[in-house]
């Protein structure tokens, strides 16, 4: 019995397609704001929402990678403040993304991760932000920040990184610069040593193809702000998540925690990027990353895949939140049905 519901459900969103997902998401298309792209010159602001940036030499990477793509860099009035572990008091914080949005010289905000962002939430402008539209990236804690964002402004924002190394840039540049429509695929790449790939190999969870927009990032951030007002209607989305250093056990605790509030049960499409250095843990017994995944998400009956190239990892996708896609569970792929800036 639980098998043919499964089935039918999935039979069912499959048919209604294109028509279905226009119906349930009208209200979130009428609404999409995108920030007008990067180009080579424009000035870009690093912010601190979170920890407390306690050495300068991985901010002074970060500046040079920008300006090494062409561009001026601004950090925050606050950026090197401290209060404990936090980059400054959440006032301060908070008063310099504000301050970015309200400049009309700064085109993109970068958002340092690490813990603090969620405490930020409430003191953004948000109407400020809605009338002066332009990138903001970020990922890990900046998860809980730029799904705040969009889902009170309905401005396009970024999940990625900082484009660090020569993969990240590219996506950077086509996705924030050059505004392409294009398909995520992870390299195919097999080394010298080895008969078959070996790396950045993709897992089919249930098979078959996904329009949604795409939502989602870091599920410790997503699932410390469920409830709060904070995170975006999944209805019919394409929901991707990644995390670090968490034990499987903490995965589905997560994982069950989404169910339980109903966010699995709304979704067309999922996808599992990378969950770096989640190890099992000690003790007796343990489901595997894969076991855990496929018991929560197999039961959907929706196209759903692990493995892409998202999260704690060198080389990242940067993903727009709120443009369309459409998702390959069988070739672990995410086509962009639109540009995420103009």
């Amino acid at each position: 019995m639980i098998n043919n519901t499964m089935i039918n459900r999935r039979e069912f969103m499959s048919a209604i397609g294109a028509v279905g997902l226009a119906s349930t998401t009208t209200s979130a298309r009428e609404n999409l704001i995108k920030p007008p792209r990067l180009r080579s010159g424009d000035k870009v602001g690093l912010v601190s929402p979170a920890t407390a940036a306690f050495e300068t030499e991985a901010t002074e990477i970060w500046v040079d990678a920008l300006e090494s793509l062409g561009f001026k860099v601004a950090l925050g009035e606050n950026y090197y403040d401290r209060h404990g572990y936090f980059a400054g008091e959440d006032a301060a914080r908070a008063s310099d993304i504000n301050t970015f949005f309200m400049d009309a010289d700064i085109k993109m905000i970068f958002a340092r991760g690490g813990w603090g962002a969620p405490r930020l939430l409430p003191l953004l402008d948000y109407e400020l932000i809605r009338e002066n539209p332009k990138v903001l990236l970020g990922y890990s804690d900046a998860t809980a920040l730029i799904n705040a964002v969009h889902a009170k402004t309905g401005l396009v924002t970024f999940h990625g990184p900082s484009p660090l190394n020569n993969f990240s840039a590219e996506h950077f540049r086509r996705v924030i610069m050059n505004g392409e429509q294009y398909t995520l695929n992870n390299p195919t790449f097999i080394t010298e040593n080895s008969l078959v790939q070996t790396e950045n190999r993709i897992r089919t969870i249930r098979g078959g193809k996904a329009n949604g927009r795409i939502l989602g990032g870091n599920l410790s951030l997503l699932t410390a702000v469920t409830g709060s007002g904070y995170l975006p209607d999944w209805d019919d989305c394409i929901l991707f998540i990644e995390d670090v250093d968490e034990a499987v056990y903490r995965i589905d605790r997560m994982m069950t925690e989404l169910s339980l509030a109903g966010v699995l049960g709304k979704i067309r499409g999922f996808v599992f990027g990378r969950c770096t250095e989640c190890e099992p843990g000690s003790g007796f017994g343990s489901l595997t990353m894969e076991e855990m995944l496929a018991e929560h998400v197999a039961p959907l009956g929706i196209p759903a895949f692990s493995g892409s190239m998202i999260g704690h990892i060198d080389e990242q996708f940067t993903i727009p939140l709120g443009i369309d896609v459409e998702i390959d569970a069988d070739a672990g792929s995410i086509r962009m049905l639109e540009s995420g800036v103009i």
